[in-house]
């Protein structure tokens, strides 16, 4: 069970934050198998059978773990320093460095007792005997103060093996691997942390861009709010203020100026819903370029395959709504690697597959569950079309939506007749137009169509009802104003 929690732990992780406990984790792995192997090496044979004090191994010993323990706080504050997000304190470096010497001098004195040609696992020992320390030091200090500092220790322990006894061959390899030891040390520590910081920068810039592009779009909602709404409430102010005027001096051109208040204002609210409409709906072959572009952007690899050919508006708004909210789950959900997107045309309709790997147990979307496919399914529904989104086998997830297409009417030829007055010609055109445009097909014109404005809100004739041959009755007009001399005000 602990195990299992803590799988589950780590795959709810981040990218980022799994990065983080990787390279936190080594450094204090690199540490404490420093300190273990140091701690063996310090009660080997040849050590137990000198003349070397029993207290003098033991402190030895003890020396070691409290490097260790020193480093527990110590790695992790200087790795946050390196980061940027915190500072380590002169005190614990010093007491850090004093722990270091002690531990060097204890082997020294253990190697002295032994003798360097008994005991040639000292230099093994000397060049583990600086990792604790230099694990957080490289990442405090520069890297040439950290190189010119390695420098000093290897030639302090090669000097430190000749007073032991040891010979010019030994003292040589010893400053040999105690100096490889200390750079391949430092340099992994230091090459970790700067992978962790790229990552570290990646991340805030995602950040940054996201809500960039929500104050962007903030803005740009404003900005064609105000295009549309800002000329026309200037001018219906000053017609209201006109037609006050008016009215109080008893001019019948108040009523004038009222009428075009009134088509002022239902202009700018035609305009108001044009903004809106445009705002929200989406279209399929932009939707479909926008998220290639993102999924490319955030390192994922995607391949669309297929175009839809040309579908109606509303079929495309839905369908550019679904690429949108995939592309989101895609990059919330999991580690994705690829993401492939299919638009094909069956018998039934119009079908949109994007399917995607690296999903994670934890952040499976089900077909039933989260706001932005709930919505997405209602607009699907809109247009009679369906959702279904779950996760596979392998760690993929699926995100399925299927809109069918209106079939394809038949299109009426006009009946021949002998009539000379053009009924044949009238019947012909009602025909056409009217039982094309019921099933849903576009409308062919005739030689000479009337020009009819459409009422919004009218009803339209079903497929069944037989089609009426007289003309449509035209909308009234507004009333026409009196005329009247423009006011001076109207003038300017």
């Amino acid at each position: 069970m602990w195990v299992r929690a803590q799988v589950r732990g780590w795959q709810k992780r981040e990218a980022f934050d799994k990065m983080d406990l990787y390279t936190r984790g080594t450094m204090h792995s690199l540490v404490w198998g420093m300190i273990f192997s140091m701690s063996l090496l310090s009660v080997t044979r040849p050590v137990r059978h000198s003349d070397a004090p029993d207290a003098l191994i033991v402190a030895t010993v003890l020396t070691a773990v409290a490097q260790g323990v020193c480093s527990v706080p110590l790695v992790p504050r200087a790795l946050d320093s390196y980061l940027g997000r915190g500072s380590v304190g002169r005190p614990r470096l010093a007491f850090a460095v004093v722990l270091c010497l002690a531990n060097a001098a204890g082997l020294l004195a253990l190697g002295g007792y032994a003798g360097t040609e008994a005991f040639p696992e000292m230099q093994v020992a000397l060049a583990s005997v600086a990792c604790p320390f230099l694990t957080p030091f490289v990442l405090t200090v520069p890297m040439w103060v950290s190189s010119l500092c390695i420098g000093v220790f290897a030639a302090g322990m090669s000097g430190g093996a000749l007073l032991a006894g040891a010979s010019w061959p030994f003292a040589l390899t010893t400053l040999a691997g105690v100096g490889f030891g200390g750079v391949l040390v430092s340099s992994t520590i230091r090459l970790s942390a700067w992978t962790l910081g790229i990552m570290q920068k990646l991340r805030d810039t995602r950040d940054v861009e996201a809500r960039l592009a929500v104050a962007e779009e903030r803005l740009r909602f404003g900005r064609d709010m105000h295009d549309v709404l800002g000329r026309n409430l200037a001018v219906i102010a000053l017609k209201s203020e006109l037609a006050v005027e008016l009215a109080q001096r008893g001019k019948p051109t108040a009523v004038n100026q009222m009428i075009e208040v009134q088509r002022i204002a239902r202009t700018s609210q035609q305009e108001v819903r044009e903004v809106v409409r445009g705002y929200r709906e989406a279209d399929l072959q932009t939707e479909l370029l926008g998220a290639q572009g993102v999924l490319r952007a955030a390192g994922i690899e995607c391949a669309v395959h297929g175009d839809g050919g040309r579908l109606p508006s509303p079929v495309q708004s839905a369908l550019g709504w679904a690429v949108r909210e995939a592309a989101t789950n895609v990059l919330r959900h999991g580690d994705p690697q690829r993401c492939d997107i299919l638009l094909e045309t069956t018998r039934d309709g119009i079908r949109l597959v994007v399917e995607n790997d690296g999903l994670t147990p934890d952040k499976a979307v089900v077909s039933g569950g989260g706001s932005g496919l709930h919505g997405l399914r209602e607009r699907l529904a809109e247009v009679g079309g369906s959702l279904e989104a779950g996760a596979m086998d392998g760690g993929r997830f699926r995100l399925t939506a299927t809109v069918p297409l209106p079939p394809p009417g038949p299109t009426a030829s006009p009946p021949h007749t002998t009539d000379t007055t053009g009924t044949a010609d009238t019947a012909g055109t009602a025909r056409t137009a009217g039982t094309a445009g019921t099933a849903g097909t576009a409308r062919r014109p005739s030689a000479s169509p009337p020009h009819t404005a459409e009422t919004p809100g009218a009803a339209r004739p079903s497929a069944s009802s037989p089609p009426s041959l007289s003309p449509p009755s035209p909308t009234p007009p507004l009333p026409a104003s009196p005329s009247t001399a423009p006011s001076p005000l109207e003038k300017t």
